[in-house]
């Protein structure tokens, strides 16, 4: 098997998450519940708009993190299988399940990518990992896209799906 997961998986789905929402919350909490404690520009307490968009803000944050950081697998790959854990727990799942490949440009920076399968699974019917850092290329397909599709072909003898323009 080898790992076609970014090394960075384990840092944006255990260590980035507790620390962003954690300090958003804290921060935020301090905003309403002690007030006195923040100063405005003027030297008075925070503006309300302030406090109000701070906590619009840790909110969406929470959610982004949660579909973009919290949700990410890590994957190996060989010829006929793919071994996804969650690191509290890992599943094979053989090629001939993936149903479709697909790679999420619109919030994720780097790219995540989206596997879909025939059957459930543990893990549900799809699964999220976010592949190997490129460098360059942002807006190209990552090859372990093609990668993966190609090794169902071979595996199955059918294309999996996979056009999708998120």
């Amino acid at each position: 098997m080898r790992t076609i997961s970014s090394a960075e998986t384990l840092y944006l789905k255990f260590i980035f998450p507790p620390f962003w929402i954690g300090g958003f919350t804290v921060f935020t909490l301090s905003l309403f519940l002690s007030p006195g404690s923040w100063q405005g520009a003027d030297g008075g307490p925070p503006d309300p708009v302030f406090k109000w968009s701070f906590l619009l803000a840790t909110i969406v944050g929470a959610v982004l993190i949660q579909r973009t950081c919290i949700r990410l697998k890590r994957v190996r790959m060989d010829d006929t299988a793919l071994e996804i854990s969650s690191y509290a727990s890992e599943i094979v799942v053989p090629l001939a399940e993936v149903a479709a490949v697909f790679q999420n440009h619109w919030l994720d920076r780097p790219s995540s990518v989206t596997l879909v399968f025939r059957l459930e699974t543990p893990f549900g019917y799809e699964i999220v990992f976010m592949p190997k850092i490129r460098w360059f290329n942002f807006w190209t397909p990552h090859p372990v896209v093609e990668e993966i599709r190609a090794a169902v072909s071979r595996s199955t003898g059918r294309a999996p799906g996979g056009v999708r323009n998120p």
